[in-house]
Order: C-alpha cells, then sequence, then structure tokens
C-alpha cells in the first residue's frame, strides 16, 4: 500500500496565484468535479485530491494513447494538485475526511447525489464541524427535482440540456461533440460558484459557508441563448443549422482552393461592407438582397454560394491575407496540430512544455484567463501515484508514521 510520497514531480517551494492560501479538497473523479479542482489549482490554491485506495481516480488510466505506458489524459487534470487516498467506505476513512475538511476552505464533490449523505459527510453534518467550508456539488441533475437520484453524465446532460437538439444538420441524428462539452462546461459554473461564495462568505457572509448546486443539465440549457423566450412568445423551436447559424449571414465555414475552411464572420452591416469589398463587389453592399441583416438572412444560400466561389479562388493563407487587410472576421478551421505549431498560441503561453519524470517534457495546454499581475503557472504534473501525498497531508493532522503506516495496512489510506 503506497503512503509514501513516492513518484511525486518537483514541486515550487511556494505557489503563486491569485487564490494562494485557499485549501481545497477534491473528491470525485472522471471530468466535472476534477476541473473545478484544476482551476483552483492553476491559480495557486492547495487543492487535495481523495483518491480510492489501490484505485485512484480511473483517468489515471483514461484515453487509447499513452507514452511510456502513461496516461496522457491525467497530468491535465492532477496538474498542481496533491493526492491522499481515503476508504469512504469505512468509518475511519470518513473520520479522516472530516478531519481533513474541518480545517479547508472548500470541497468539491461529482458523486452521485445522496452519497454524501450516505457516509455521514452532509452539508448539515460537515458544516457542524466547520461553518466556514463552501461545499461544491457537481452532479448530472442536480442535489434536487424529479431527475436528481438519477446518475448522470456529460453526453446525457448535452442531450437533456437542449445542446445536442440543435447540433448538426437538419434531417440527420444529432451528433455528439468530441469532446466531453457538458463536463467543462459545469465545471466552470461551479468554479463560477465557488468563487462567489467564498467572496459572500469572507466580504459580507460572516464567515459563512454555503452549497453551489452545479448540474449538467442546468450548465447545458444555460447556453441556449434566446431559444426559450423564442419558442415561449412565437412558438419556435430551433433546430440544427448545420455549419452556420440560421439567419446569420454571412457566418458560415467557406472552401479554399488548398482543400481548407475558413470561418467568415460578416453578419454585421459594416462587416459585411468591408468583405464586399474584399470580394472586389462593394456593390453587393447595396444590393437590395443583401443591404441588411434581415434581408441577408432570407437569402442565405445564394449570398454563402457567391462567397464560397470567391474563396475558392485562393488558398487559406491568401484568404487570409486578403481579409485580414480589410478587417473581416476570419480564420481557419485548425486541428490540434496546427494549434501546436501556431505562433500565436506560443506567444500567449497557450502551449506550455513542461519537465516531468514519466514524459521527459510534455506538451499541455496554458492557463485561462491571463492575469496580468497574479497569473497563474503549471508548477508540476500532478502525483504520479493515489496518495502520493499521504504523509505530508495526514501528518500535518497530527497522525504519525505508525499510525498511517497501520492505516495503509488496513485498507483504509
Amino acid at each position: 500500500m503506497n503512503i509514501a510520497n513516492k513518484g511525486l514531480q518537483p514541486q515550487a517551494e511556494t505557489r503563486s496565484g491569485p487564490l494562494v492560501g485557499l485549501k481545497i479538497v477534491e473528491m470525485g473523479q472522471l471530468l466535472a468535479g476534477p476541473f473545478v479542482g484544476t482551476r483552483c489549482a492553476d491559480f495557486g490554491a492547495e487543492v487535495i485530491k481523495v483518491e480510492t485506495p489501490g484505485e485512484g481516480d480511473p483517468m489515471r488510466e483514461w484515453g487509447h494513447h499513452r507514452y511510456r505506458d502513461e496516461c496522457l489524459w491525467w497530468p491535465l487534470l492532477a496538474r498542481n494538485k496533491k493526492s491522499v487516498t481515503a476508504n469512504l467506505r469505512e468509518e475511519r476513512g470518513q473520520a479522516l475526511v472530516r478531519q481533513l475538511l474541518s480545517e479547508a476552505d472548500a470541497l468539491v464533490e461529482n458523486f452521485k447525489p445522496g452519497t454524501l449523505e450516505k457516509w455521514g459527510l452532509s452539508p448539515a453534518e460537515l458544516h457542524a464541524i466547520n461553518p466556514r467550508l463552501v461545499i461544491v456539488r457537481v452532479s448530472g441533475f442536480g442535489q434536487t427535482g424529479p431527475y436528481s437520484s438519477r446518475p448522470g453524465f456529460a453526453s446525457v446532460g448535452e442531450a437533456m440540456g437542449g445542446m445536442r437538439y440543435i447540433n448538426g444538420f437538419p434531417d440527420q441524428p444529432p451528433p455528439r461533440f468530441g469532446i466531453s462539452l457538458g463536463d467543462s462546461l459545469t465545471a466552470l459554473f461551479a468554479f463560477e460558484g465557488l468563487m462567489m461564495a467564498l467572496y459572500w462568505r469572507d466580504a459580507m457572509g460572516g464567515g459563512k459557508g454555503q452549497v453551489v448546486d452545479a448540474a449538467i443539465t442546468d450548465s447545458c440549457f444555460a447556453m441556449l441563448e434566446s431559444a426559450l423566450p423564442e419558442y415561449d412568445k412565437c412558438g419556435v423551436v430551433r433546430s440544427p443549422s448545420g455549419t452556420g447559424l440560421a439567419n446569420v449571414v454571412p457566418s458560415n465555414i467557406y472552401p479554399t482552393s488548398d482543400d481548407k475552411y475558413c470561418v467568415i464572420a460578416a453578419n454585421l452591416d459594416p462587416m459585411f461592407r468591408r468583405l464586399c469589398k474584399a470580394m472586389g463587389q462593394p456593390e453587393l453592399a447595396d444590393d437590395a438582397r443583401f443591404v441588411n441583416h434581415k434581408e441577408r438572412g432570407s437569402r442565405a444560400e445564394l449570398l454563402d454560394g457567391m462567397i464560397a466561389n470567391w474563396t475558392r479562388t485562393m488558398t487559406i493563407d491568401e484568404l487570409r491575407d486578403v481579409l485580414d487587410s480589410h478587417g473581416v472576421v476570419n480564420g481557419p478551421i485548425m486541428s490540434i496540430a496546427d494549434i501546436a505549431a501556431d505562433p500565436h498560441y506560443r506567444a500567449r503561453g497557450m502551449v506550455q512544455e513542461v519537465e516531468d519524470p514519466r514524459f521527459g517534457t510534455l506538451a499541455v495546454p496554458g492557463i485561462a484567463p491571463q492575469l496580468s499581475g497574479t497569473p497563474g503557472r503549471i508548477d508540476w504534473l500532478g502525483p504520479a501515484s493515489a496518495g502520493a501525498h499521504n504523509r505530508e497531508v495526514y501528518g500535518k493532522l497530527g497522525l504519525s508514521d505508525d499510525e498511517l503506516d497501520a492505516l495503509g495496512a488496513e485498507g483504509i489510506i
């Protein structure tokens, strides 16, 4: 049983960032909950991840592509975090976590609703021992409502939250996104809620913690823009619109001579006028068929076809130069290979190369947003093994090495 600090990456002696001084305990696994912890850790918080003894977070083994038999997804979620183990199905494991939470600022968890209560770790019980604790609960359907007891993943949240319905092309099955978008969106809402709850606690709440309830369905639904009022007052059910947006023209992808695609977004009247000049057809901006947003929207197929015929005469680079010179919003459809080589992403530090004993140098996404005075940073790519920080973290709670050895032998940590 690993309870020693084995496999740790080199860590900075002191963290930096706007969240330095906050202690966040992360419980849960996979994507949505841990991504909240990653946001906190990137900006300086001490994030202690609680994992199952002998197993750890399944994300340690997630993904088909590996390097030196190491998962390439795990470092993105584990970076800047510490790891301890605790068997939460055992009373002694629960007691350890209570002790850890008694001095924490926040708990982030994404278990099925009711799980914390089953373990004697309900918000009421935790606030009895630490009234300042902010408890962030991430789930598929939320902590209340008729669906709350159901398990839920991003794919279902995207479907039931309305995002899948409007994605794709008319008369085709609605496709999923190539990423777990619902998980990431929910994590961002949960992080936002955590920051608001911490601010309120310290600025006007008299030191009182509260519960942040973040649901995947809520988060996906919240992104539907004007779909609900349009349905409420006009009876319109927004439907899939393919590569563009219905009645927003031109705002689509257009082909180039080197078999690439460029997004051109020139739906505002002044922007459309600049596009017409770039095309060498300034008269189109005053054509009655295209003179304003409404007229262009009613003739999307005609106008998109005219623009596509023009873009096909140039390579993607030639098209970019022409559009940039006329101040027209544009950008190529980029693969991860394109992004990794792009000078703009490199200049902004969004492609970072981090040294790590397991990988040598590993390219990872940088940190967004970028703060001028207290930027986040990547100090290490996370603990290689579950429980790597047991001695450090539990030792600070007063447990001796002998006690830790005994707990490890019994499978409690």
